[in-house]
């Protein structure tokens, strides 16, 4: 089973580029893209054998998540159920007979960590709602979750302590996530990797330079890692300021 996502940055604008290309290239079981920036009715995508199912934020122009899986689910979820975080269309959950599927959108700290007392407590709470899920089924979990674990996902981690997205606390967050049960499929097949990045600024030509940030993931409950085959950036893959990622799954 292979399954993609892709923060397309507004999917209106990625599908008049390659968005469609490269998404019957890449043949997903799974495909989510996160910051569709549209609301209902304004794009309709033909794109045979797929279900689709969007997460639209009440803000036009703005957050957005969608799935798009040739599999029918068994339940959909917008959401996690918590007022004060499901306004911006950041969270959908599938799921299948063996597992929960989710894609998530997570919200950015902000210049001068602005939003960071916000993005603390959704952090708390989608913690809480993936543990919750791992008690009844294992859960994969993909999509921008806006924040380098550790030096090694981003190019300058010196200049950058303590900016939005590389924050003590957001990172302590994300350590937190990892030991309540889940893997970063990535690191785990590439526990040493350096240069491999998801999402690159569109200024000073970092993307040419490869000065960039992993903040695009899939993780997975700890009891999925004898099934995961392979994980996958797809770092050739323009169109947005952020690269798909991938994972296979037996």
């Amino acid at each position: 089973m292979k399954c993609v996502s892709w923060n397309v940055n507004g999917l209106r604008a990625i599908v008049k580029k390659n968005f469609l290309e490269f998404f019957n290239e890449v043949d997903a079981d799974i495909f989510c893209i996160q910051e569709s920036k549209l609301q209902e009715g304004q794009i309709e995508l033909d794109l045979p054998g797929y279900y689709q199912y969007f997460n639209y934020a009440e803000k036009k122009g703005y957050s957005g998540t969608a799935i798009f899986t040739k599999e029918e689910p068994l339940s959909i979820k917008l959401g996690m159920g918590i007022e004060e975080f499901d306004h911006e269309g950041r969270v959908i959950t599938l799921e299948y007979p063996e597992f929960y599927f989710v894609t998530v959108y997570t919200p950015n700290a902000q210049s001068e960590l602005a939003r960071l007392e916000f993005r603390m407590a959704w952090e708390d709470a989608f913690r809480a709602y993936l543990v919750d899920l791992d008690q009844m089924k294992p859960v994969v979990v993909c999509g921008d979750l806006n924040v380098a674990h550790q030096e090694i996902d981003l190019k300058n981690p010196k200049t950058n302590r303590g900016s939005a997205g590389f924050s003590d606390e957001e990172r302590a967050k994300f350590t937190e996530l990892l030991e309540s049960g889940f893997v970063d499929t990535y690191r785990f097949f590439n526990p040493e990797q350096e240069g491999a990045y998801t999402w690159w600024s569109y200024r000073f030509k970092a993307r040419e330079k490869n000065a960039g940030w992993r903040i695009d993931y899939f993780l997975i409950s700890k009891r999925l890692i004898e099934r995961i085959q392979n994980a996958t950036i797809y770092h050739e893959i323009m169109g947005s300021d952020h690269c798909p990622v991938g994972i296979e799954l037996e």
